[in-house]
This record gives C-alpha cells, structure tokens and sequence, in this order.
C-alpha cells in the first residue's frame, strides 16, 4: 500500500500568484516525457492539468521512479510552484509548473483502449464500455459537474419558494401511462408484479390531497420504449406540484427558475415572461407543439391557391380533407441542388410524405418539379403567399394535415440545421398551451394527448359528451430551441369529473377500479385545486451545454439496445432466483 499524500490543491486551480508555494497535487498521469536529465509530466484530476517537472536537483532514485511514469498511472507529488519560463496559453495553469521533491505511485495503469482527451474520435459504444475511462475527459467531467450545478440550483431555488422534497415510491402498481412498464416480480406475491414509475404523477397528486401543499423531486423514472438520442429508458424528471395554483402560478414559478438557471449557469440574462402559443398557432405557424423559433422561416396555407387547380396531386388532398401548404426557404435555389432536393425528399417519407414539390423563384420566372401542371398565375401567388424573392425556393407539401405538419415541421428545421440558422448559443424559451385533451392513436383508439389526470377546459365540458376532439386541456409546455423541456397541466380535483375521464377513454369500472382504485378514493376524503410540470433533468442539461445527446450528461447511460455496456445489465438470473419468484423463461418460439 502506498503512503498517501494530503493534496492541497486541485491539478486545474494553481496560477502565477501561487509561486513559491509548496503544494501536494493527486491526480492521474495525462503525459509524461523523459528528457535525459529532466522529466515532466502532466498530472490531472477533474479540474484540470498542471505541469510537474523532475530535474537533477532531486535524488537519483527519484529521478529514475519518475522515468517510469506512464500514462494513467495515478501518482502524488509534492513540490514547489514556480513561474513558467515557457507558458502555455492554452492551460489556466500555463504559466506555473511544480518542481517536484517527492513521488508517489499509488496504482499502476495498462495502456488504455480509449484516448484519455476531448477529441479522440472514438466509436461510442467503447466509449461506453470502459465508461469510466471516458469519464476522465475533461468535457466529460465539465458537463457531470454542470449537472450538479443546476440540480443544487433547482433545489435551491424551490426550497426558498416553500417547496417540500419528498421521494415518492419506486416500486409501485403497473399503471399504464403511455408507454410499457418495466415490471419487477414480487418474491413475496408469486404471480404479482410491481412496476416502476413512469412519472411519480399519482403520488404528486396524492401529496397534494395530503396537504404538502409545494412538493418537488428530482426522480429517477423509467420507460420500456424504443431509445432515441434523447430518450434513454431509465432518465430523471425535476418533478413538481402546487395546491391552490393555476397555469399561470406554475408558470410564472418556472420562468423565475429558467432566469436564474440560465443567469447563474450561463451568464445570460433572459426576458421574462416567455412567448406563449396556442397548440393551434403553433402547429399552423411551424407544423410542431415544439417550435424552434430561432430563425423565421414559417409554413404557408395553400389551400385557396389550389382549390380550382386540376393537378390530381393537389386536388386529391383537398378531396379528402387534407391540406396544401408550403415554406420558403431565403437565399435556397442555390443552395439546393437536384441532389439534395432528392435526399431531402427520400428523408421526407419517412414522415408520410410522399414527395415535396419545389418551385425555385428566378428573376424572370419561376422552375418547379410541377411546371407542367401549375401555370405562372398559381405560381406567383405562391410566392407572394409565402413572401419569395427571386433566389429562394419553396417546398410544398400535400396530404392530410398530421402529415403536412410532421413533415414541414422537420423540414424546416433540418433546413435551417443545413443553412447554419441554428444558433447554440441562442436560447428561445417558449409555452405552447392549450393543447388538445384527446387525440387518436394509429389503430383510432381515443387517449389523452398528455395524461388522463389533466384538467379539461372547464368551459368546454359540454364536449365530453359531444365534439370530444375539439375539448381543449388545461396544460402546458416549456419549450427550448425546438425541444421540449418539460410539460404539466392543471389536474382534475374533482372525483366525478376525474372517473368520467376514464370512462371516456374507455375504460369499464373494474379496470377503473383495479388501476386507480387507491387514486379515486383519496378524492373523496377533499382534494385542492392543484396543478403542476416536470422537466426532463436530462434533456435540460444536453441543450444547455450544447450536446447532441443525452449519453454525454449521463453517468453510464444505456445504449440504443438498453443494455449498460460497463456492466453488461441486462443479465439472465439463475435457477433459484426464478425458483424464488415462481418464474420460468419461456424460449420465443415455444411462446407461438
């Protein structure tokens, strides 16, 4: 065992006004170069790098130990801080380094199969593996300490607004909300099964009839669904519920979170209060409920233009009730070539378009992919509509209106992506309210747009029993740079109305019963007016450090199978395991 050396500073925190200090530093070796009679190495821990140099003033047997330094062997040194006679510019400790007496090599390292630096290019799924060599990087520690910033932040800042933490169940009943459970058996229950929380929304609302008044959690939660860049099948929520509030009490609440977060985190004052849209605006103006607004290009209503128009294409979206509508894209026709045209075009179909028709606006006319069927006067109204100048280019899309919107909606903003329109170091905050209460899933079963627990218009109620698509909800989402952050609603406090929301999503009263049983009961007993939001912790931190995935803020994320690769989870449990919970594995093919 090696004697430990008491450090004194951090590897990133000494400077110029520290020479002549004697100083211990622990860290792991980043470089290390031999020179004959002088040795220096670059020793590292998550704050940084500072230099230390071995010279033949020390004792030979000293001399030679710190010849045998390599690359991740972790060390302490004790030394003297002197001024650099050649600084490096690109360090904060660049002008210092530590002119070592003493060495210490608490563990050995094998050369390691990942580049310990920023830009080492390497494949993620051995980033993934070996995890915590990854985790060495300095960007890596950056944005884990980031994290940690902003969640002592939130906690913070709630505790000083009359917020309660309180940590809800982890172990709960399987309660569908939209996505599959992941299911644990239970030991003590053969055949019985607990779930883990997809949202802890029941409880929230429970601690609310329990008269907690202000709770929040930062909360682990878990969903069994396929992975994207953002979404990562175990992921943490900043959860939060207030009694006697409405949408604008939780709303102005988190905009004074946002402000600070991003004065503190970011050095940036932000406008207060944030725009707000209707969902209807919202989707008309951009084609998503999360608009990326950072650069003004907005989607055209067509429809009129082409009501007459014989181009079948056209004419049968209007018959069956979809829509025409079209972007405009400034300063396009040069930009996009036949080429990428196609490529875009073959992208577009995977959101049920299926094509896009483009007119290049010219000086002297126009050039479409439809100039046989449209003539110049519909042309020419469309750029007008849509506000062309000679040099851009238009996209037209037609079919039904889920359709138009989706594919515009990713449209213009993998165009702007292309056009370099999107600024990481802009940051537009928006609320999209007035959602939809219900919508129809891809078989035409109805479900709630955002849960079953969201409070409906309550001068719409005549529509439950009626024109139940057009029923508007009481709920909100934060939204940043064309992503959600996080949604909330006002809740249903009223037992009769809160059972009537499940019978018209079609559930019978004993499923009503058996799933949320517990939940209507406690109505009975008074429950406030209460409303509430959760943010995406994860999703919060990737935007504001600029990352394009939520792997790169998370510890030891899954991978797009949800496997973790350092632990190899998920794993087969033995025989007495199974025994214990009455279980057996039962092969795919034997369940056919």
């Amino acid at each position: 065992m090696s004697t430990l050396l008491k450090r004194t500073h951090m590897c990133g925190e000494l400077r110029l006004e520290d020479a002549g200090k004697e100083v211990v530093l622990n860290g792991w070796v980043a470089k290390a170069r031999s020179l004959g009679g002088l040795v220096f190495v670059d020793i590292r821990d998550k704050s940084g790098i500072t230099q230390i140099t071995f010279n033949e003033d020390i004792p030979e047997e000293l001399l030679e130990k710190a010849k045998s330094l390599r690359s991740e062997y972790v060390i302490g040194v004790t030394g003297t801080v002197k001024e650099r006679s050649s600084k490096n510019d690109n360090l904060p400790t660049g002008a210092i380094e530590v002119f070592a007496n003493d060495l210490v090599i608490y563990s050995e390292a094998d050369t390691p199969p990942i580049y310990i630096k920023d830009d080492d290019n390497v494949d993620e799924n051995l980033r993934l593996k070996y995890r915590y060599l990854d985790l060495r990087k300095s960007k890596m520690q950056r944005n884990l300490t980031f994290r940690h910033r902003l969640t002592k932040l939130v906690r913070d800042y709630f505790d000083e607004n009359g917020f309660t933490e309180v940590e809800t169940p982890m172990l709960i009943k399987p309660t569908p909300e939209g996505a599959r459970d992941y299911l644990v058996p239970s030991r003590v229950n053969h055949g019985a099964f607990y779930a883990l929380p997809q949202s802890p929304q029941m409880f929230k609302q429970l601690l609310m009839v329990a008269g907690t008044d202000r709770y929040f959690q930062i909360v682990k939660c878990f969903r069994d669904e396929d992975l994207r860049a953002d979404r990562q099948p175990e992921f943490t929520q900043i959860d939060l519920e207030m009694s006697f509030a409405d949408s604008d009490d939780v709303i102005s609440m988190q905009e004074g979170l946002l402000k600070r977060i991003m004065k503190e985190l970011k050095g940036i004052d932000i406008d207060t209060p944030f725009p707000r849209l209707t969902y209807k605006e919202a989707m008309e103006r951009y084609g998503s409920d999360k608009p990326d607004t950072r650069f003004d290009i907005e989607l055209n209503k067509l429809n009129d233009i082409f009501k007459e128009s014989d181009f079948m294409v056209f004419k049968d979206a209007l018959e069956t009730g979809g829509d025409i509508r079209g972007i405009s894209i400034p300063g396009g026709a040069a930009e996009f070539s036949r080429k990428k045209i196609d490529k875009l075009t073959d992208e577009a179909k995977h959101y049920g378009a299926k094509g896009l028709l483009w007119i290049k606006v010219e000086e002297d006319g126009f050039s479409s992919s439809a100039s046989k069927f449209l003539n110049d006067g519909e042309l020419t109204k469309v750029a007008e509509r849509c506000g062309s100048k000679p040099g851009d280019i238009i996209f037209i899309v037609s079919a039904q209106p889920k359709v138009v919107f989706d594919t515009l909606g990713w449209l213009r903003r993998k165009i702007a992506g292309i056009l370099g329109l999107l600024d990481d170091n802009k940051f537009n905050f928006l609320w999209v309210v007035d959602f939809p209460m219900f919508e129809k899933d891809d078989e035409g079963n109805l479900k709630a747009m955002h849960h079953p627990f969201t409070q409906p218009k309550l001068d719409e109620l005549d529509k439950l029993d009626g024109d139940i698509l057009s029923l508007n909800a009481d709920a909100y989402d934060i939204v940043l740079n064309g992503v959600e952050l996080g949604g909330g609603s006002i809740r249903i406090h009223d037992r009769e109305l809160q059972d009537k929301m499940f019978k018209v999503l079609g559930l019978g009263e004993e499923e009503r019963m058996e799933k949320f049983g517990f939940f209507i009961e406690a109505f009975k007993y008074g429950a406030p007016p209460h409303a509430g939001l959760a943010y995406g912790l994860d999703r919060m931190v990737m935007l504001l450090l600029g990352e394009s995935s939520i792997r790169e803020v998370i510890a030891f994320p899954k991978n797009a199978n949800a496997e973790c690769p350092v632990s190899e989870a998920p794993g087969k449990a033995d025989s007495v395991q199974l025994e214990e919970l009455g279980l057996a594995v039962v092969a795919k093919h034997e369940q056919n």
